[in-house]
């Protein structure tokens, strides 16, 4: 575990809470939501008393709604649903993400609305907080089912799971948080597997990591403008208030921030007229990517406060209620996401043009390729290359998922809106922008140390005697993936401001 504070779920959590749990805290059930999936239990079994048609309480599901299911095969129903739907592939989720998701499905059941057990998500709390992870299949879901299954299995004693880098079977991982395997009751089956908790907690992830390399690409630029800027006033805060813009403002402050007091840049101040846009356009495109983030959350914020399972219960058990909708189709999630996917991409392509920059000796002014001896040095040649790679393969992700369609369950699903895949690429996408980063913030540390004499501004001094103390000089003289490598973690773990701070 990482230390980070407990989570008190008691009323619908917001996506920093989510992405926390991701990152180890405990997530703790408070009496609100307790009471409330404790009511949604009595009305489940009230409607079940009573033969009131419920789907996938007593009816099969998909196009197989219409089959009733008798008061004694409700269990088989459940555990059949949970087996059959097990059917994804792939390399397993990371453990942040299976965290993630595993979060966001209790959250959705304290709304009360699905009628599990309060044994069910206690049972899943438990593995939560041992760090006993369900093995999920990365692949396989157009939206929500397989991911989702691959979690249930474990409470039932089927499936695998891990703890550190041991796997154990379901039934080993409910004896270690002390419970036998469970047998469900009705409609828990297919509330284990429905709704878009696996969406949302991937999405709630997305946002807190797109958040900390937004940070981390401010500092980047702000270390390859004091390289290689030289226009007076560029992030002047007066000029940059002509346009309206929230993440616009953020970015030109942090950048001001970061530059303060630089007298390298004082003394080629007004050079020249105007900069390049990869180094003068930072706010502008910088701003913009925060901008579609902060819509993003707020998206993904809406659907942690929704009921997605379908159906839902309500009233009373006295006058139970089940209402069958499509709540569990994360359409608004999608196109948020999808939305996002090039918002982030753009930040890793501003990027590779500075990286292009510092490492170009037509316009940097600086050695070839930031190599001690060019020619019998490559320095920073090919690093540049591989963030091109980066920013084309981007590209391909960032086409909307949202839109691939589909026709599942024999036409009764017959529109999908691939909320799950949008959020998996967007992932993907960010994984290539924190390395492009990572290769920004080391070509501008190397491209500083060609320029011994110059002062810099403090912050920015401060972090490249940071990057230095974890990633030496580079002269040809080991493999350069192992330095990008070695600074992912420091980009996941720390903000910049605070790694300076500290």
């Amino acid at each position: 575990m990482t230390g980070i504070d407990a989570i008190l779920l008691y009323e619908p959590l917001d996506p920093a809470a989510i992405a926390a749990v991701a990152r180890g805290a405990r997530l703790e059930l408070g009496s609100r939501a307790r009471e409330r999936i404790a009511q949604g239990r009595r009305i489940v079994e009230a409607l079940s008393e009573r033969d009131i048609r419920g789907y996938g309480i007593n009816t099969g599901v998909g196009a197989l709604c219409n089959v009733v299911i008798d008061r004694p095969r409700q269990q088989a129903l459940s555990r059949n649903i949970v087996m059959s739907h097990a059917s994804g592939l792939g390399a397993p989720l990371g453990r942040e993400e299976t965290r993630a998701i595993m979060a966001a499905g209790i959250a959705g059941f304290a709304h009360g609305a699905s009628g599990v057990r309060m044994e069910l998500v206690e049972a899943l709390l438990d593995l939560l907080n041992a760090d006993i992870l369900p093995v999920v299949p990365s692949r396989g879901s157009v939206g929500y089912l397989t991911h989702a299954a691959a979690i249930a299995l474990v409470p039932i004693g089927a499936g695998t799971a891990r703890r550190g880098e041991e796997t154990i079977t379901g039934a080993e991982a409910m004896a270690r948080i002390g419970r036998a395997p469970l047998v469900l009751e009705a409609k828990e089956g297919l509330s284990l597997v429905n709704g878009t908790p696996c969406a949302t907690g991937l999405a709630c992830l997305a946002v807190h990591r797109l958040g900390v390399l937004a940070d981390w690409a401010d500092a980047a630029a702000a270390m390859s403008y004091e390289n290689l800027g030289a226009q007076a006033g560029t992030f002047d805060a007066r000029t940059l208030a002509l346009r309206r813009s929230n993440g616009l403002q953020a970015v030109g402050r942090r950048l001001r921030r970061w530059l303060e007091a630089s007298p390298l840049l004082a003394s080629r101040a007004g050079q020249r007229t105007q900069d390049p846009l990869s180094l003068r356009a930072v706010p502008q495109i910088h701003g913009a990517t925060r901008d579609a983030l902060e819509r993003a959350e707020a998206v993904v914020a809406e659907e942690l406060a929704s009921v997605t399972d379908n159906p839902a219960v309500g009233g009373s058990p006295d006058a139970p209620e089940v209402r069958s909708q499509a709540h569990a189709v994360g359409a608004a999630l999608a196109l948020a996401l999808d939305a996002l996917a090039p918002a982030a991409a753009a930040l890793a392509a501003v990027s590779e043009r500075r990286i292009d920059r510092l490492v170009n000796p037509l316009v940097s002014g600086l050695p070839a390729f930031l190599a001690p001896d060019g020619g019998v040095y490559s320095g920073y040649m090919i690093a540049q290359y591989t963030a091109a790679a980066l920013i084309a393969e981007n590209r391909r992700l960032s086409l909307p998922a949202s839109l691939d369609g589909g026709i599942t369950s024999a036409l009764q699903e017959d529109i999908l809106t691939h909320a799950t895949p949008a959020a998996t690429k967007l992932l993907a996408i960010l994984d290539n922008l924190r390395d492009v980063i990572a290769i920004e913030l080391l070509a501008a540390v190397q491209a500083y140390d060609f320029q011994p004499g110059a002062e810099l501004a403090p912050r920015t001094a401060a972090l490249r005697a940071i990057i230095r103390q974890e990633v030496p000089f580079y002269a040809d003289d080991r493999p350069m993936q192992g330095d990008i490598e070695h600074l992912r973690p420091f980009l996941a773990r720390f903000s910049p401001e605070a790694t300076v701070e500290s």
